[in-house]
C-alpha cells in the first residue's frame, strides 16, 4: 500500500511539545513568511505613525512586499475628503515607518478612498427605535387601567430625558 506524501492531513502524529512552526495553519503561515509581522505592527502603532490629526481618517488596509516587478507598498484607506492631507503627509509617514521598523519596509504608498457610512446605520436605528416605540405606545394605550396606564406613560417620559 502506497501512502499520499500531499495531504491536507498530518500523517503521523507528534507527542509531547510542538513547535508552534507546525501548528500553525498553511494559510497564516504564508502571511507570515511573507512580512505579515510588518503589516500587522503598522496596524498596531498606526497612531504614533500616522499622528493623532490623520489617525482619525485614514487606517492602514493591506501591505504588499516587494518581487521583481513592484515595490513594497502600503496601502491606506482615507476617507473621502481628507486625501490632500494624507497625499502630503506620505513622505513623513514612509520616514516614521521604516524608522519603526530600522530598515526600508515600504517604498510607495498608495490610498483608496472611502465614504464614511455612519451617519447612514444611524438613521435606520432611529426608523427601528421609532417601530418598536409606537408598538409599545399601542400596547400602553390599550391597558385597561388608568393608573397602570398613566404610570407607564410617565416612566417612558423619563426614559426619553435620558
Amino acid at each position: 500500500m502506497q501512502f499520499k506524501k500531499y495531504t491536507k492531513q498530518r500523517n503521523r502524529s507528534i507527542q509531547g511539545l510542538r513547535s508552534l512552526k507546525d501548528t500553525l495553519p498553511k494559510n497564516i503561515k504564508k502571511v507570515i513568511y511573507k512580512k505579515g509581522h510588518v503589516f500587522s505592527e503598522t496596524l498596531n502603532n498606526w497612531r504614533f505613525i500616522a499622528g493623532k490629526n490623520l489617525f482619525n481618517f485614514c487606517y492602514p488596509k493591506s501591505f504588499r512586499n516587494s518581487n521583481k516587478f513592484n515595490l513594497s507598498t502600503l496601502i491606506i484607506m482615507v476617507k473621502r475628503g481628507h486625501e490632500i492631507d494624507v497625499e502630503y503627509s506620505k513622505k513623513e509617514i514612509m520616514e516614521k515607518i521604516n524608522d519603526f521598523f530600522g530598515y526600508s519596509v515600504v517604498e510607495k504608498i498608495k490610498l483608496i478612498s472611502f465614504e464614511d457610512k455612519k451617519n447612514n446605520f444611524s438613521s435606520k436605528n432611529d426608523a427601528k427605535n421609532n417601530v418598536t416605540n409606537n408598538k409599545f405606545r399601542q400596547k400602553v394605550i390599550n391597558v385597561k387601567n388608568e393608573k397602570i396606564r398613566k404610570s407607564l406613560i410617565e416612566l417612558t417620559q423619563v426614559f426619553k430625558e435620558k
